[in-house]
């Protein structure tokens, strides 16, 4: 936010609304500003696609009469949020970036973003993403591409591509995304800001727009690793309406910031560091290595046999969950609807209509291995590897490894248009996916630059073990510095 005198940290903005320093609506007001500033609509980086500035002002009002007194500290007093736009709000329009939802506002909110609420956070705006989370770009959202704020000729990443563009832009300290094959991480490193997903159940999926229910996560960005830890500490936890989530207590991930490296175990999976690995992401992640190590950190190489498997696991799996979620959408009970020859006709031409060729292609997929003839072959042999995968990491990390770290991403953030082919796009999520398929822990932090393109570092650690990820992440932060962004 580039007001003079607002915070850009989280814990700096709500520590200034409870103290009185500012109020809510000041900071507020000054994430709009900045919002104008850099253009976050549609006739720029079209990061936001709904936003009330009006209603976000009252809200802020609010917030500043809960804590009138000083006596009453929120979490995330006034911190102005962004959310994606497949997660359920009250009042802005959830449209999941798809036409077949255009306008549709949801009668009920997310679990995630009440926590918000209630903690103080004020939410300004909804963000863009590929239709139904599908994409590694947003370049498949029906309201157009997202770019990425520190190259406008360049994809912000995807799914969650307008969540992250809002940080990195500055427009907001901590914005909620959602994963299913690397949709929070792969962004965050594609636009050097932060990016956590939970391990599968630690945050409720309560008003997330189902794309695929196994694999599906709501995840945090941040422009520092503690603006994603306070954001994660609000959200996190056992919610009675999700019948996933898990009733193990949640750690302060902010106590992490102190704890030391020293003993701590750092696996290092070959496979994750291949020979067509671009050389200059391989450097920065050997000097991130490096720099872990010298805080006392033990460096060990490791090894997850069944990665290779990851994305066509995958794109099995999601296709397949995906359409039988999407079955829903057919014109009868809510959003678009087409008028047909009889019903059949109705639910064919409102599909038609109202999903984009990416939601086309993988209902289509997802039906097909589904078929009576091609179950067994495909999607019960993928639940088998799947498996496989899982114990990979269960038998690393019962090895004595405490966290992974690999590379966020094969490459920096490309342009526009340059990856037509499918499968091309698909390998994107090649080092991230495996982690939606085990449903553990992971974080993307920045770790440099190749020519002025954020580079991301990837940690991993077991089931529940967010602690300890964090405290990885916090040392390498810190130890870093400014260069994680030169």
């Amino acid at each position: 936010m580039s007001a003079a005198g607002v915070p850009t940290s989280a814990a700096a903005c709500a520590e200034a609304t409870c103290s009185g320093t500012m109020t809510a609506r000041e900071i507020v007001r000054a994430s709009f500003a900045r919002a104008s500033a850099v253009k976050a609509g549609p006739d720029g980086l079209n990061a936001i696609l709904w936003s009330d500035e009006a209603e976000a002002l009252e809200e802020a009002r609010a917030v500043g009469r809960r804590i009138v007194d000083g006596s009453v500290r929120l979490a995330l007093a006034g911190v102005p949020i962004a959310v994606k736009d497949n997660i359920a709000t009250l009042s802005l329009p959830t449209s999941c970036g798809s036409r077949i939802l255009e306008g549709y506002v949801s009668p009920y909110e997310a679990t995630a973003i009440t926590r918000l609420r209630r903690a103080g956070a004020v939410v300004i705006g909804k963000t863009n993403c590929d239709e139904f989370a599908m994409g590694s770009s947003t370049e498949n959202s029906a309201f157009g591409p997202t770019r990425n704020p520190l190259d406008p000729s360049r994809v912000p990443g995807g799914s969650s591509g307008g969540s992250a563009a809002a940080v990195a832009a500055g427009i907001v300290p901590i914005a909620l995304g959602s994963e299913t094959g690397g949709s929070v991480r792969q962004p965050a490193a594609f636009c050097g800001i932060v990016g956590v997903k939970p391990t599968y159940g630690r945050v409720s999926r309560y008003g997330l727009v189902a794309f695929a229910s196994s694999l599906d996560h709501i995840g945090v960005f941040g422009r520092t690793v503690d603006d994603a830890a306070i954001g994660l500490e609000v959200i996190a936890g056992r919610d009675s309406l999700d019948s996933t989530s898990s009733d193990l207590p949640t750690a302060s991930y902010r106590t992490a910031v102190d704890a030391p490296l020293k003993g701590v175990v750092v696996g290092r999976p070959k496979e994750y560091f291949p020979e067509h690995l671009d050389p200059r992401i391989r450097e920065l992640c050997d000097r991130a290595l490096d720099t872990l190590r010298e805080r006392g950190a033990t460096i060990r190489d490791v090894s997850l046999p069944h990665t290779d498997l990851a994305i066509p696991v995958y794109y099995i799996i999601a296709p397949a969950e995906a359409s039988s979620n999407l079955a829903r959408f057919d014109g009868a009970r809510y959003g678009l609807r087409i008028t047909g020859d009889g019903l059949r006709g109705m639910y064919e031409a409102t599909r038609s209509r109202g999903f984009g060729p990416e939601v086309t292609r993988r209902i289509l997929l997802g039906t097909y291995v589904l078929s009576a003839g091609y179950y067994d072959a495909y999607y019960t042999k993928a639940q088998e590897v799947r498996g496989q995968i899982v114990e990979d990491f269960r038998a690393v990390f019962a090895s004595g490894v405490d966290v992974l770290f690999t590379p966020t991403t094969p490459t920096t953030a490309f342009p526009l248009g340059a990856k037509a082919d499918p499968y091309e796009m698909y390998l994107s999520d090649i080092f991230t996916a495996t982690a939606n398929l085990a449903g553990i822990p992971a974080m993307s932090v920045p770790i440099g630059r190749i020519e002025g393109l954020p580079v991301g570092g990837q940690f991993l650690a077991p089931h529940f073990d967010e602690h300890r990820m964090f405290s990885a992440a916090y040392a390498l932060e810190r130890a870093l510095a400014g260069e994680a962004h030169r």
